[in-house]
């Protein structure tokens, strides 16, 4: 399964190596497409406006990145993580579920320092547990 860390709401990322001297490597989001050449757009925040990729001696490459189309509850799942310097598997709730445009789900914690996370790296997924009490 291809990494879905990265999102946006055209589903592709652009990717610039980095001058000499001049700007280090980085990548941003595609805004849109040129209606007339069909050119990748992003914004230029030096100018504050949409930018041809092409326009940029450094640009490197296109990759696609994931569009959300929705958001589940976490449904009592939890993701884990194996603590190698405790020797224990640590687990945390998942809050929800991002839904991608080609049908990939990935889980969303809360962290210890109260920030929504991706568990994309967890080590498993527990499902819910029933309540044999019930």
């Amino acid at each position: 399964m291809a990494s879905m860390r990265y999102f946006n709401k055209i589903g592709w990322t652009a990717y610039f190596a980095g001058v000499d001297g001049g700007e280090m490597a980085r990548m941003r989001d595609v805004e849109a497409w040129d209606p007339m050449t069909g050119v990748a757009l992003v914004v230029d925040p030096d100018e504050g406006s949409l930018k041809p990729v092409t326009a940029y001696e450094d640009f490197t490459r296109l990759e696609r990145a994931g569009r959300i189309v929705g958001v589940l509850p976490g449904g009592g799942w939890s993701a884990v993580w194996e603590d190698e310097d405790a020797g224990e598997k640590v687990s945390q709730s998942v809050l929800g579920w991002l839904v991608t445009d080609v049908g990939g789900a990935m889980p969303l914690v809360v962290s210890s320092d109260g920030l929504v996370e991706s568990a994309e790296s967890a080590d498993g997924l527990l499902p819910p547990t029933p309540n044999i009490l019930e």
